[in-house]
């Protein structure tokens, strides 16, 4: 029966398969961590501890991404509950593009991936960094209103709730996250294993010739690759040979912001508007980085 099937479609199952085992336990984090600040983390609570100023935000932001361990698979829903708390969403987006970059985790395995230096760590950590906060401080400016699709529902007797009764809150939470995120992760998952078995990662190698191009052909490939970041660093280094260090940082940096499944995720959780102008911003500042790394060697 099996012989019957073409390869194609057997390579592209086992691509899909392997994209859900990697995402899934990320996914499950992300939506207990977001029923757990539905159930504990009030609106005043975010009010009192977030500054108000939009670059000490951003910064504050920046800096909480260093102890989430966790990847882009399980971000989306985290950063939607924490706009739907008050935190301002130049600040969110600020925690959704770093966190799954810098965080011990990630940055370990590369570290370890390239061979036990520091050098591609600093690298990646210094280009997410500028990137989240070019990209926050823009979404500040242009994006002054909700950005949710739809707001989260409060809930009027959280404060007579025992702690015994927010823990159980907090799995119908995360039950009801999971199955509204993970259709968008299936989907997700889906096409990029689809694009990875019938769009040649050749024909894209071929046409990166040079800085420019080949920066743009990193980033194409960490898109539809749709690498979770703890394991995108062991597939960048075997790009060493064929890329300059600059491009493969485009594909490091990229990836855990923008890739086919976490894409879907965003269009599930915010505006249609939105999810396109982050995407772009995000697109622009990744490039125009990679090739500022280039210049200076």
């Amino acid at each position: 029966m099996l012989l019957s099937i073409p390869k194609s479609f057997l390579q592209m199952n086992t691509i899909f398969i392997s994209i859900l085992i990697e995402a899934l336990p990320f996914i499950l984090l992300g939506v207990f961590v977001s029923g757990l600040i539905q159930m504990f983390v009030t609106e005043d609570m975010v009010a009192r501890y977030m500054p108000k100023n939009r670059v000490l935000s951003i910064l504050t932001a920046l800096l909480l991404g260093l102890f989430f361990p966790g990847c882009e698979c399980g971000i989306v829903p985290i950063v939607r509950r924490l706009i739907g708390k008050g935190v301002p969403a130049h600040a969110a987006v600020a925690f959704m593009l770093t966190g799954p970059i810098v965080n011990p985790v990630v940055l370990f395995a590369t570290y370890v991936a390239f061979g036990n230096s520091w050098r591609m760590v600093l690298l990646r950590s210094a280009a997410a960094m500028a990137v989240a906060f070019t990209v926050a401080l823009l979404v500040s400016f242009f994006f002054k209103g909700s950005v949710l699709r739809h707001e989260p529902a409060r809930d009027a007797v959280q404060k007579q709730q025992t702690v015994k009764e927010k823990l159980w809150a907090v799995c119908e939470h995360a039950v009801q996250e999971f199955f509204s995120t993970g259709k968008y992760l299936i989907i997700g998952a889906l096409i990029a294993a689809g694009v990875q078995t019938f769009v040649k990662t050749s024909l894209l190698l071929s046409i990166g010739q040079g800085p420019f191009a080949s920066a743009a052909v990193m980033m194409a490939l960490a898109f539809i690759m749709s690498l979770c970041s703890e394991a995108d660093a062991f597939i960048a280094s075997s790009f060493q040979s064929t890329f300059a260090a600059s491009s493969l940082v485009a594909f490091l940096v990229f990836g855990p912001m923008v890739d086919i499944k976490n894409m879907l995720m965003m269009a599930g959780a915010f505006q249609k508007r939105f999810v396109v102008s982050l995407i772009a911003m995000i697109a622009a500042a990744v490039y125009i980085s990679s090739i500022l790394l280039h210049i200076a060697g």
